[in-house]
């Protein structure tokens, strides 16, 4: 898949992206000549068995790992080419993240830990930002929790913490990986609306790796990555209908390797 690095319909793309890993007889190939771009304002969806390359290819579009081969840009920002202080201040201002593990910083209250972007900016929300946090708070039933540390709350709590965090600075793009894995599949189905309404109502592009049928089942769009290449690329589609191509590739990869005999 060829991209135009001036398709300014997309918030991040990667072209003939490679990723490996040792070397010699021992090397992995994690990503093989990837091209897929994550269109603006969109909720994608990444999929694909363990090992398929989904959190590699993401942590390479997110500026979080570096590839062997190829280029990334996050917008029209080709971000191969930045030094790391240059990628550190491209992803504190433009990109949100939310991991599975949370990763909110132990010592800092909830409220801390969603003005952290700003924090390590080194300035204040505006007034603006501030009524966005604020309305953010209000909609994750955050308001009680505020002056609590992580450990004072639920795994769910935490999540929504992590992305009011996410999305507190209004960035272009947001990353996912394996958000709802942690969570129980109500507080997962609260987590997922939430992605999906800053997609639908504020244009942010979403990105997503997920292993669940259900949690993909909420994106616009589903890559499938298979043996670290796109296999597909398919319109919003129901958890049935995921399961039933993950296992379809699943039963061909398995017909593909050959009968073992006693």
């Amino acid at each position: 898949m060829q991209i135009s690095s001036t398709d300014l319909g997309l918030a991040a793309r990667v072209q003939h992206l490679t990723k490996t890993y040792g070397s010699g007889e021992g090397e992995v190939r994690a990503l093989d000549g990837v091209g897929v771009g994550i269109r603006r304002g969109e909720f994608t969806a990444i999929m694909g068995p363990s090992g398929s390359g989904k959190s590699t290819l993401m942590h390479i579009m997110a500026g979080l790992d570096t590839p062997t081969g190829g280029r990334a840009w996050i917008g029209d920002t080709e971000i191969t080419e930045l030094s790391d202080l240059e990628l550190t201040i491209l992803r504190r201002r433009r990109v949100g993240f939310v991991f599975q593990a949370f990763n909110l910083v132990p010592t800092l209250d909830a409220l801390s830990n969603i003005l952290l972007p700003f924090d390590l900016d080194g300035r204040r929300p505006t007034a603006l930002e501030r009524a966005r946090i604020d309305g953010l708070v209000e909609s994750l039933g955050l308001g009680p929790r505020l002056r609590h540390r992580p450990h004072e709350l639920s795994g769910g709590q935490q999540q929504r913490v992590a992305i009011a965090r996410a999305l507190a600075t209004s960035p272009d793009l947001v990353f996912a990986d394996e958000p709802t894995g942690n969570l129980d599949s109500r507080t997962g189905r609260e987590v997922l609306a939430l992605l999906q309404a800053a997609s639908r109502d504020h244009g942010q592009s979403i990105a997503m790796v997920t292993h669940d049928p259900i949690a993909a089942s909420h994106a616009d769009r589903v890559l499938f990555l298979g043996d670290g290449r796109i296999v597909a690329d398919k319109p919003r589609q129901t958890a049935e209908e995921l399961s039933a191509f993950m296992l379809a590739t699943e039963l061909g990869a398995a017909s593909t390797v050959p009968a073992v005999t006693a």
